[in-house]
């Protein structure tokens, strides 16, 4: 399939995987996958588009679908969609268009064998206030940085404060995803850079070239409160996406990029969201901590 030699070629040029032809012929690990996120995970406007419900924006070519067909899963299930958070977990979520999609827990079965989490970045709306505020800041400070500025109060981060009080909605998330498929392998994924470590790109990334190393941190703390709140957990596994998208962020030049830019691109991907290379970028590494 097109989308399984999309991972092979991310795959070559840093991580050793088995050949298609030994992937078709061995025995499925997995059984039942279910895919559980938000937009990083469900990949709005990346074809092609799944209309279940369409205002999802959950794309054919996202991680969980590579990761599926690469697995040779026998029962696929995604159920992630743009814009949740981790109350959409246990409760419905409205999408546009009219539609609803189901608290993505209700998708879990005590057969289930594998689940993926890529959640917390819409919670307290953490992503939503960073692209919408910080482009139009840039035109009055470019060298500053003015929305880390404009996030803090009285010398406190209010974001990074925000990120502190995800990690305990994780943990809960974990702890009724084991109880609802106990034998599952359950694996956290983190979200892959956006800025790039060193560097701008403002006509790509809108943000002051002080808010670049801000971005950075911002990612890091989410990740980092994944990370915690699967430590706690002490039954889930943390994918890093972060490190090994290095060199992969919106900036990258040369098809490089995993992450989309400013521009919408209704046949590509969402403005600041992963693109199909990203997806396949992200399946690889997923696929390590899977195997």
């Amino acid at each position: 399939m097109r989308i399984t030699r999309l991972v092979a070629a991310v795959v070559s040029a840093a991580i050793l995987l088995p050949t298609s032809a030994t992937a078709a012929t061995a025995a499925p690990r997995f059984g039942r996958y279910v895919a559980l996120g938000d937009s990083y995970t469900s990949g709005p406007f990346i074809p092609v588009q799944r209309t279940d419900p369409l205002g999802c924006g959950r794309s054919s070519a996202n991680y969980p679908s590579v990761l599926a067909d690469t697995l040779g899963v026998v029962d696929f299930e995604d159920v992630s969609c743009a814009g949740a958070d981790t109350t959409n977990l246990t409760r419905p979520q409205s999408v546009p268009f009219n539609g609803t999609n189901p608290p993505q827990l209700g998708a879990l079965r005590i057969d289930t064998d594998l689940v993926t989490l890529g959640i917390g970045g819409n919670d307290f709306g953490v992503f939503g206030s960073i692209i919408s505020t910080c482009p139009g800041l840039r035109k009055d400070d470019p060298t500053g940085s003015p929305c880390q500025e404009h996030f803090t109060a009285n010398g406190v981060d209010t974001v990074k404060t925000a990120i502190g009080n995800i990690e305990p909605r994780v943990e809960a998330v974990l702890t009724t995803i084991h109880q609802r498929s106990p034998g599952a392998r359950v694996l956290v994924v983190g979200y892959p850079r956006i800025a790039p470590a060193s560097g701008y790109c403002p006509d790509i990334l809108p943000f002051a070239d002080g808010d670049y190393a801000w971005l950075n941190e911002v990612e890091q703390n989410l990740n980092q409160a994944l990370q915690n709140a699967v430590d706690a957990d002490g039954k889930a596994a943390y994918v890093d996406t972060f490190g090994p998208s290095r060199g992969h962020d919106a900036c990258a030049r040369g098809g490089a990029a995993w992450i989309n830019g400013q521009d919408q691109n209704v046949f590509v991907a969402a403005a600041y969201h992963p693109l199909k290379a990203g997806m396949a970028g992200v399946a690889a590494v997923v696929l390590k901590q899977a195997r």
